[in-house]
């Protein structure tokens, strides 16, 4: 085909997608055509797109000022941290406002983490001082509030809806320049499997998004919010075409518990699962292709075991919605509140079935590792109820882990590359590698990777 025709008609299609959204497209050319433009949009959705700019005191270690005989030699009272000098550091982020009349803004848990102060600034040029109404660790999702009249709220679409080709377009604030727009097409859905987020179910898109992005909007072509940009994979620290965003279903999930009770609550079903695989497909006489999620197991007195999941059931669906992997199932329960009842649609014994099961508890980790890895044998574990990972509350003398270099008071944040919350995500991490444990361990102030073999 004739470059020529090709160029023109991509044009015509990109002007009969725009016309669905906008009455009328006010820029022309030389000849009184009317051209394709996206700026009618943008100035509808740009108001409530906000930057982040946050600041933070750290203390600057000196390690000889936590050696006694220094501190004694020199007649330095007290111990090294209270000697050690201080930085202030800023950072900038972006975020967007999703209730004018109540200030709501949403925003990356990882943007205001560790924050002193969050200051939120509009595109008016108004700037505003952000409470910190709730965070949601594992899914990266904080709320704030600011004390603002006259704000404008983006219109959150239903991501669920969303296609592989869908035009859509970033807006943020990248390496700190101020508000930027870019576009693309949703490049994939349901990724998971990142080791970002405890809960992964990402849009991938090719719209630039860098270093700053982080918390801003993810709008399709009416400029409705269908997600918030999250991450990217950046080999070279910047963007490469590759970008994650939170759909905007599951961000309003937790953001509706975080103003409710100020905290995200998740429960469980119960049950233990492994991503389908050719063989497990033809050992459980599944179709060519089928996918779905495995269940292992099911715990005694469980929601699912009082609903009657079994285990060799393959889940298909939830509630409706594809279920193709573990990662993605986990999220589709991690979206609903305790009490919450969920349809799962399984295959057993080749027949289709739904099964409805009440979302119970998540049950309280404190397991020994001896059934885990037996280069863990000896160390008990308990939920960190402070933040993120899994807390070590004792050590057997004598035992592999003793020598590792492992300690009571451990948190560790992550097992095999792969973020661990509880005993279902610790178990499952530790499954990837039964030959040797990598481990990224919190100790204090400090952190540390540590590989048991």
């Amino acid at each position: 085909m004739n470059p020529k025709i090709l160029i023109i008609s991509f044009l015509l299609i990109l002007s009969q997608a725009f016309t669905v959204s906008f009455a009328a497209l006010p820029l022309t050319d030389a000849s009184g055509n009317k051209l394709p433009t996206l700026a009618p949009m943008l100035k509808k959705v740009n108001p409530a797109v906000v930057n982040i700019a946050t600041y933070s005191t750290q203390r600057i270690n000196n390690p000889l000022l936590n050696d006694p005989f220094f501190r004694y030699f020199f007649n330095i009272p007290g111990n090294g941290n209270q000697q050690a000098p201080q930085r202030r550091q800023q950072s900038a982020g972006s975020g967007v406002i999703v209730d004018a009349k109540k200030g709501t803004v949403i925003t990356n848990y990882h943007v205001i983490k560790d924050a002193d102060e969050v200051h939120v600034s509009l595109n008016d040029g108004r700037s505003f001082l952000a409470k910190v109404i709730g965070v949601d660790k594992e899914l990266d999702v904080a709320v704030l509030h600011i004390d603002a009249k006259n704000l404008v709220a983006a219109k959150m679409a239903d991501s669920d809806k969303l296609e592989v080709g869908d035009f859509v377009l970033a807006i943020g604030n990248p390496f700190a320049l101020g508000q930027t727009v870019t576009t693309g097409i949703v490049s994939a859905l349901g990724r998971t499997g990142l080791g970002i987020e405890g809960y992964e179910n990402f849009i991938q898109t090719d719209a630039s998004i860098n270093p700053g992005n982080s918390g801003g909007a993810l709008v399709d072509l009416a400029g409705d919010l269908i997600g918030i940009n999250t991450a990217i994979i950046a080999p070279s620290g910047g963007n490469v075409g590759i970008g994650f965003a939170i759909p905007i279903n599951m961000v309003k999930a937790s953001m509706e518990q975080i103003l409710k009770h100020g905290k995200v609550t998740r429960g469980e079903v119960g049950i233990n699962i492994q991503d389908i695989t050719p063989d497990l497909q033809s050992a459980f006489n599944l179709k060519n292709g089928q996918q779905g999620v495995l269940v292992t197991g099911v715990a005694n007195h469980s929601p699912a075991k009082k609903s009657g999941i079994k285990p060799g059931d393959v889940i298909v669906a939830v509630n409706g919605e594809k279920t193709i992997s573990t990662g993605i199932l986990r999220s589709q329960i991690g979206v609903h509140s305790v009490g919450d009842n969920v349809k799962l649609s399984i295959i057993r014994n080749g027949e289709k079935k739904d099964i409805t099961v009440k979302i119970g508890k998540m049950q309280k980790l404190s397991a020994s590792s001896d059934e885990l890895n037996p280069l863990l044998r000896g160390v008990q574990f308990a939920k960190n109820q402070d933040g993120d990972g899994v807390v070590i509350t004792a050590i057997a003398p004598n035992s592999p882990a003793a020598y590792s270099g492992l300690r009571a008071g451990d948190i560790i944040v992550s097992v095999n590359r792969e973020p661990v919350n509880d005993l279902t995500s610790l178990k499952r991490a530790l499954s990837k590698d039964k030959k040797k444990v990598l481990m990224h361990v919190d100790r204090g102030d400090g952190s540390f990777f540590l590989v048991l073999r």
